[in-house]
């Protein structure tokens, strides 16, 4: 008797668990999330994705300024002033410059902003020299390994290069002659040596303090020898391969 008292006292069940099959929520377990919905057991997304796609673009109209020459040499440029040109604010220019400093290409002057480097010929000729003591000894041993159709499938950027040459604009053909370089070195699978010889690349291109302006002739002579490069190396002539990287080398200031 008391059990069944205390049975009719009971607080009824909720009206969940005598749910009608069909209505209502489903017994299953409870959906996941969409992407990116806060919950209180998730933290939320970091909301940083604009901000640094802003610094990286800001970072590649930089980098594209300095080989233009429209940074000059000497001159301190502040990161508000900068970021008034390019329409954005002066943080993701500063971020920007942080990377610049950390390649050498500009140094922090305080109070006042940031001053591009200038560079004389003697430290053109050791960038030069650095890049043959690295990267000859390993286009010479790709030239013994690798196959001649790996060669042909980077007669593309070799002409990409020729392309870029021929408009004369000196900030693609950098662009298009890092490529050319980082596919050919990519081949010794050494992700160490891409990243070095990658960034000694771009700093060869730095103009300097008081280069004349660059000749379209210039630009295609230059496109000219990735060409010849790759035909050395289809024909695994050694010799031929060793010589025109150290000329190409001591041409990279085009």
């Amino acid at each position: 008797m008391e059990q069944a008292r205390a049975r009719d006292l009971a607080p009824p069940q909720p009206y969940a668990s005598a749910r009608v099959p069909g209505q209502g929520r489903p017994a299953a377990a409870p959906q996941e999330p969409a992407r990116g919905e806060h919950t209180h057991s998730e933290p939320p997304a970091p909301r940083m994705v604009q901000r640094h796609s802003v610094r990286g673009q800001i970072l590649d109209a930089l980098r594209t300024a300095l080989v233009d020459g429209d940074l000059v040499p000497g001159e301190v440029y502040s990161a508000p002033a900068l970021g008034e040109r390019y329409g954005v604010s002066a943080t993701p220019v500063r971020e920007a410059m942080q990377q610049l400093v950390i390649e050498g290409a500009v140094e922090v002057v305080p109070n006042r902003g940031f001053r591009v480097t200038r560079r004389s010929a003697r430290e053109l000729a050791e960038l030069a020299e650095v890049r043959a003591l690295i990267e000859v000894p390993v286009m010479l041993r790709l030239a013994r390994t690798v196959p001649a159709d790996r060669w042909q499938s980077l007669r593309p950027l070799a002409e990409a290069t020729a392309a870029a040459a021929a408009t004369g604009d000196r900030s693609s053909y950098a662009e298009t002659d890092r490529a050319f370089h980082r596919a050919v070195l990519a081949l010794a699978g050494n992700e160490q040596l891409l990243a070095v010889a990658d960034d000694l690349h771009r700093r060869s291109q730095w103009p300097l303090t008081s280069a004349p302006a660059t000749r379209r002739a210039d630009l295609i002579a230059d496109a000219a020898e990735h060409t010849a490069l790759l035909e050395a190396l289809i024909a695994q002539d050694l010799a031929v391969v060793q010589s025109l990287v150290r000329e190409h080398f001591a041409g990279s200031d085009v």
